[in-house]
């Protein structure tokens, strides 16, 4: 099933194989580069293609030289990326990112402080920025509560890269709601201690990203969104609350309502081991699409695709190391391991010099099939 057709809304994709979103951090003032643009068409076999996370505005990034979809400049850029992608016959949707607490004042305009629902600090995480002239790793700024008229702004500036994404050639667009950003950080109550209709019940704690996705369904149309969320995710100081599986079959009943392109369920290493009926319970409540990622094999994303559990398996850092990634699992072909040392930065080393398997030597081939 893995490597059949499938139609995605009205999104005829090669084969049920995702790239899931990875940052990269290879974009200076978050414009994309010919490199960049190589860096996806060599991955573009897979039956749809997930951008890394994508800056909707200024005051949405928590890391250096990601990239963004929130000025004309950026729009254009992306365009390299969309067309190399799609004259491989491949499709591609970019994930539309605001980050919340999880960022510096380094990041921010003008040394602001960050803003969230609330003015909580991530005291377990870490973002990429500059503190005392140096650049690396820093403990994120305590953020300030977003005021109720500015989130109307912030929905707006989530319909402005929407908007950009589909002038850029994108075939749509996925929301980031997961990994303790921004709207997770909504949906958490240890994390959302607001006493507006912003906070409180779990219709409250929704209310954000419901607006968004419906704002984004008026000006692009529901049929081009997905969401990515990670339930029972404790990335960036989360904490898995007490009415979290209610959260989340709420959110399945009003994605359902929304008719919306896919869920992208991210595991983070509790959906398939502590919490592994959550699937299929998810399953039960939501009635679109599944993406399924977090440490899948070819065997193991067979296996939830014949239950119909899911109905796209997402691949991440296998595809950092192995652009050909579709046509080594098709024929069981031994797989490159992958360097985090280059995951991140400014380099091409790590990004896109990674063989595909048919261009290796005999020798080669058998030394990597040893290594497996």
């Amino acid at each position: 099933m893995l490597f059949e057709k499938f139609n995605l809304k009205n999104i005829e994709l090669s084969n049920r194989l995702v790239m899931a979103p990875m940052t990269r951090s290879r974009s200076k003032n978050g414009i994309m580069t010919e490199t960049n643009a190589e860096y996806y068409q060599q991955r573009a076999s897979v039956g749809l293609v997930i951008t890394e996370g994508t800056s909707i505005s200024e005051n949405s990034m928590g890391y250096l030289y990601v990239p963004g979809i929130y000025n004309a400049a950026q729009t254009e850029s992306w365009k390299l990326v969309t067309k190399a992608v799609h004259a491989k016959g491949g499709k591609i949707f970019t994930q539309l990112w605001h980050v919340g607490r999880v960022s510096h004042i380094s990041n921010q305009p003008n040394h602001f402080d960050p803003i969230a629902p609330s003015a909580i600090l991530a005291k377990e995480s870490t973002a990429w920025g500059i503190e005392n002239g140096i650049e690396g790793r820093v403990q994120v700024s305590t953020p300030r509560a977003v005021f109720k008229a500015e989130i109307k702004e912030i929905i707006q500036a989530y319909v402005k890269a929407g908007l950009n994404a589909i002038e850029a050639g994108f075939d749509g667009i996925e929301i980031h709601g997961a990994n303790g950003y921004l709207v997770d950080q909504f949906l958490n109550p240890d994390t959302n201690l607001r006493t507006d209709e912003y906070g409180g019940s779990i219709e409250n704690r929704a209310r954000f990203v419901l607006e968004v996705i419906d704002a984004l369904s008026t000006a692009i149309g529901a049929d081009k969104i997905g969401i990515r969320v990670s339930p029972y995710g404790t990335q960036h100081d989360m904490s898995v609350y007490d009415d979290i599986t209610d959260m989340y079959h709420y959110l399945a009943s009003e994605f359902s309502k929304r008719d919306i392109a896919y869920v992208h369920l991210h595991d983070q290493g509790t959906l398939y081991s502590e919490h592994f009926d959550f699937i299929e319970n998810f399953r039960g409540w939501y009635t679109g699409n599944i993406i399924f990622a977090g440490f899948l094999t070819k065997e193991l994303a067979e296996q939830l695709l014949e239950k119909n559990l899911i109905d796209l398996a997402a691949f991440g850092r296998p595809l950092i190391s192995n652009p050909d990634l579709v046509e080594r699992l098709k024929n069981n072909y031994p797989l490159n391991p992958g360097d985090r040392d280059t995951y991140y930065g400014f380099s091409s080393t790590g990004y896109i010099d990674y063989p595909n398997y048919n261009e290796l030597s005999e020798e080669d081939k058998k030394a990597l099939a040893e290594s497996n």
